[in-house]
């Protein structure tokens, strides 16, 4: 018998779990509606291109690098091409057999198989192409071409590399290009909106960026634009068939202000001695040569430098990579010296007229300390005029003792001393121009008014580089026009600025004479330089001692050690009475301003100046 009021709620329960069921059959019927709707209406663009990117595939092209020019529009800085032999691994399918077939013309070396058999097989799975060997020979292209006709999928394609026409004479100045990091490569693609992706290299090196020198501080202009290629791919990534090209944008020329003549000149001259040469037009402020000697080749260290010959030049205690030009500290000496006479007569502390005189030395009133001059006995009764052309130390010791350090110091910083001075050197050093902050802050003492005393003849603490004395030496060619140095034209400042307000064209044109007196004067410590050249030639000399001592005694025995000798040091700017370029040459150990850095100066003086007459 049949309880019905058992059988209600069963039924009740039933109809409950029916509801359910139809509820969530309409929800899962709804979401696959949605879905549908999603993935065919809403959303099909999104998943349109994404179905397009699984089947295309972007590959960067690499520019070619912009040429550097010389002044004269000679080149200098060039990529050159090289043939490299390629294969296509996917259509290869006898690779030894292959091998064997090159090796029977070619010599393949054990890293250059062991490189064709690790990347073979991946190569070959997404259809790239696979470099057998670089850098053919004329040889090698000929022993190929007349096997060509045996060789299928195999193929010599062209890639560049790049070189100077002038490896060595503009090491520093145009500087190399190496390889970059994930971090340096990321940074490059980011600027022209674009991520790490495969690569079709124009170049055997593969990504490459400026490093050092003009390469380096122009690279974004150098470099140019990738350029893409799209392929369509299958679902393992193999490449079927090109789809498009966007040309890359080759990078920009450019037109710098360097000369070669002047520079083979300078470069034949310093006689891969240390030192550097810097020489700048006037008008312009640009620098036509700059030489760092000893120097390297710039082709060897941006194509494949082994490791054992890289090694070689680190350890070289000549330093060639050292940028001596813009980096070298040495003391001005007595090219110093001008810049001081000018401090006085405009602080109104010396005329043309004053007169002390010279015993040889020296002698700070406050502990009785002797400063000695070069020349045992002195110099006598002498001016201004004469302490320049004789180079006369106890006239600018006491000069400088009458001065005032901060006064004195913003005069020379005025004059490029402890600043940049160059709008586009790489790396370049502002020196140091003392005061008695810095030496108490680095080396916990006071300041002495004899510490001043050896600023006035470019001694002590104080210390310069080569371009910082091209620059003070074409402020003082121009009369105290202040303009900064640059290596491309575009980048030379249109405007200068007058640095001494209190002088006048009458004290410019007796600063003149007297340099040239450094030359012309029979008592000038330049005068061997006299027959060198056909013009008259403004000029200051300058020997940097390395080691203070009392009597030439006591050098003739340090000298013996080459690393003890002084430097040599000159300024020079010419033809006067209107100059057109200036130069500075310091030559390491060189011991003699006049007659061993003074030659190398005249040289590239008489090579600017002569081929502007031709």
């Amino acid at each position: 018998m049949i309880d019905l009021e058992q059988r209600g709620p069963e039924k009740k329960n039933f109809e409950n779990r029916l509801a359910l069921i139809y509820i969530f059959f309409v929800f899962l019927f709804s979401a696959i509606i949605f879905q549908t709707y999603s993935l065919q209406v809403s959303s099909f663009i999104d998943y349109e291109e994404a179905s397009n990117q699984n089947k295309t595939r972007e590959v960067l092209v690499q520019p070619l690098r912009g040429i550097i020019y010389d002044r004269n529009g000679k080149i200098i800085a060039n990529n050159i091409p090289s043939y490299d032999l390629v294969i296509l691994p996917g259509k290869i399918s006898d690779l030894n057999g292959l091998l064997d077939k090159l090796k029977e013309f070619l010599v393949l070396t054990e890293s250059e198989l062991l490189y064709i058999n690790e990347n073979f097989k991946k190569k070959a799975a997404y259809n790239r192409e696979l470099t057998i060997k670089k850098n053919l020979t004329n040889n090698e292209i000929a022993a190929f071409e007349v096997r060509s006709f045996d060789l299928d999928n195999i193929s010599i394609e062209k890639r560049y590399s790049r070189q100077s026409n002038y490896p060595e004479i503009f090491s520093h100045a145009l500087g190399y290009v190496g390889g970059v990091n994930d971090i340096e490569l990321a940074n490059i693609l980011s600027s022209q909106n674009l991520q790490p992706i495969e690569t079709e290299f124009t170049y055997s090196n593969g990504f490459i960026k400026g490093m050092t020198g003009i390469e380096n501080i122009y690279d974004k202009d150098l470099r140019g634009l990738f350029g893409k290629r799209i392929y369509e791919v299958d679902a393992k990534g193999k490449f079927l068939k090109e789809l498009g090209f966007e040309k890359p944008k080759n990078g920009k020329n450019l037109y710098s202000n360097l000369d070669i003549e002047a520079q083979q000149v300078a470069f034949k001259e310093m006689k891969k001695r240390r030192g550097a040469v810097v020489a700048v037009e006037i008008e312009s402020g640009s620098i036509v040569t700059y030489l760092s000697s000893p120097s390297f080749s710039i082709n060897e260290l941006s194509n494949n430098i082994s490791s054992k010959e890289f090694n070689e030049l680190l350890k070289d205690s000549n330093k060639p990579f050292f940028d001596r030009a813009s980096q070298g500290r040495y003391s001005p000496a007595s090219t110093i010296k001008p810049a001081i006479g000018l401090y006085g007569i405009e602080k109104n502390l010396i005329s043309w007229n004053t007169t002390i005189e010279d015993p040889g030395y020296f002698i700070l009133p406050e502990d009785q300390r002797v400063y000695r001059g070069w020349k045992e006995g002195g110099h006598g009764r002498i001016n201004l005029a004469d302490a320049i052309i004789q180079s006369s130390n106890t006239f600018f010791f006491l000069l400088a003792y009458q001065s005032d350090i901060y006064d004195l110091k913003n005069h020379l910083n005025n004059f490029g001393f402890g600043k940049k001075v160059c709008n586009d050197c790489f790396n370049q050093d502002i020196a140091l121009l003392p005061d008695p902050e810095w030496k108490m802050n680095n080396l916990n003492f006071g300041w002495f008014k004899g510490d001043t005393v050896n600023m006035g003849v470019g001694q002590g603490y104080l210390s310069a580089t080569p371009i910082q004395l091209a620059y003070y030496a074409n402020i003082v060619a121009q009369k105290g026009l202040i303009k900064n140095l640059s290596f491309i034209k575009d980048n030379n400042e249109p405007h200068a600025d007058i640095l001494l307000q209190n002088i006048s064209d009458a004290d410019w044109k007796r600063m003149h004479e007297s340099m040239i007196g450094v030359i012309e004067n029979p008592k000038g410590t330049a005068k061997r330089l006299k027959n060198l050249k056909t013009y008259s030639i403004g000029a200051k000399s300058g020997t940097v001692e390395l080691v203070s001592l009392d009597s030439k005694e006591e050098y003739k025995i340090v000298r013996q050690e080459e690393g003890k000798r002084d430097h040599a040091i000159i300024i020079a700017f010419g033809p006067m009475p209107n100059p057109k370029y200036a130069v500075s040459v310091v030559i390491e150990n060189g011991e003699s301003g006049g007659s061993v850095a003074g030659p190398v100066a005249v040289n590239v003086l008489n090579e600017l100046i002569n081929n502007e007459k031709t």
